[in-house]
């Protein structure tokens, strides 16, 4: 895509990237427990700000709308972009979703580990993909029950699909996000080598 090596695309590519960070950075499992009455996330289990460490705080109903939330704000930045946008700028702003979610200004940049916003930014922009990292993670849950190796796998899965399926430049993004994810899981690359990562279901 030419538009990417164009002088003139800078302004638009920087404005989208800026426009999905600052929507990405938004950390719904953090507002939506102290709303709750539930304190403050970040003192709980992984002190992450993510769907699986707001079900630490024992009520279902906030993660999975934490879940909904972190995902919908990674479609909303690339809905968005590609409405008032090229193409361009729609990965764009799905990059920086991503990494709003993961690095948000407003919380010292200690964010969540970004599956939830990387399915949502993902969804939008190539939809077999999605359903690719649907399949990977249920396949490796479901046999291993652990959800941070299912999310790693799907990850892995998805540029690779999305290469297959000749969707080029969402490939290259999805490459960018995947690194990021592993980088985000690198602590539960540890406990899953030396046997200690909680399965799905396991008491905390």
């Amino acid at each position: 895509m030419s538009e990417f090596l164009s002088w003139s695309a800078l302004p638009v590519l920087l404005a989208s990237l800026v426009f999905g960070y600052l929507l990405g950075s938004i950390p719904f499992g953090l507002v939506l427990t102290r709303l709750a009455g539930l304190g403050d996330v970040r003192k709980i289990g992984s002190g992450n700000i993510g769907a699986t460490n707001v079900l630490r705080t024992g009520n279902k109903a906030l993660a999975a709308l934490t879940l909904l939330l972190d995902a919908l704000k990674g479609t909303a930045a690339v809905l968005l972009a590609g409405l008032f946008g090229p193409d361009y700028a729609a990965l764009a702003a799905g990059l920086g979703a991503f990494l709003g979610h993961l690095f948000p200004i407003w919380i010292g940049f200690k964010g969540g580990k970004g599956v939830a916003t990387y399915l949502g930014v993902l969804l939008p922009i190539a939809w077999p993909g999605a359903l690719v990292f649907a399949i990977a993670w249920l396949g490796t849950a479901s046999l291993t029950r652990y959800s941070s190796l299912a999310a790693l796998v799907a990850a892995v899965c998805v540029p690779v699909s999305l290469f297959l399926l000749d969707y080029i430049h969402p490939a290259q993004l999805f490459v960018l996000l995947t690194l990021l994810v592993f980088f985000k899981h690198r602590g539960n690359i540890a406990r899953l080598i030396d046997g200690s990562e909680s399965r799905i279901g396991a008491k905390s």
